[in-house]
């Protein structure tokens, strides 16, 4: 494990997240909000429109985690801070995706903290992964 340390990035991801993404995300999750497909409804509470899954936004970025390939994802938690804004076009919401190894624990696994960003902002918070190679 000495090829790995404390501080190293790991590979960016960036995704465009399109409204139909979240239709097959929906039908997969079995998650029919309306607030994830209907503007009028995600309007009507107070979201500035359709917003995507926030279970979606987390497993994006945990494949941060499995692109890296260095072993088994085992643990993963994040909080959710902000909603991820879908317009209705075909270039989506881009969510920015990183990674850098946090710490490398005693038993031999390692903590990855985890970013999200849309617009530049956090949309997860305190997201972290731990990773046995």
């Amino acid at each position: 494990m000495s090829e790995i340390a404390v501080g190293d990035a790991l590979p960016e991801l960036k995704v465009h997240i399109t409204r139909a993404d979240l239709v097959r995300y929906a039908g997969a999750a079995l998650d029919f909000n309306p607030i994830h497909w209907n503007e009028a409804f995600a309007k009507g509470v107070g979201l500035p429109d359709v917003i995507a899954h926030g279970m979606l936004t987390m497993a994006l970025a945990g494949r941060v985690v499995t692109a890296w390939g260095l072993g088994a994802l085992v643990d993963y938690q994040a909080r959710f801070t902000r909603p991820v804004v879908v317009p209705n076009d075909d270039t989506g919401a881009l969510v920015e995706l990183s990674g850098k190894v946090g710490a490398i624990l005693e038993d031999g696994t390692i903590r990855v903290d985890l970013s999200a960003k849309f617009e530049g902002r956090a949309v997860l918070g305190k997201a972290i992964a731990i990773v046995r190679p």
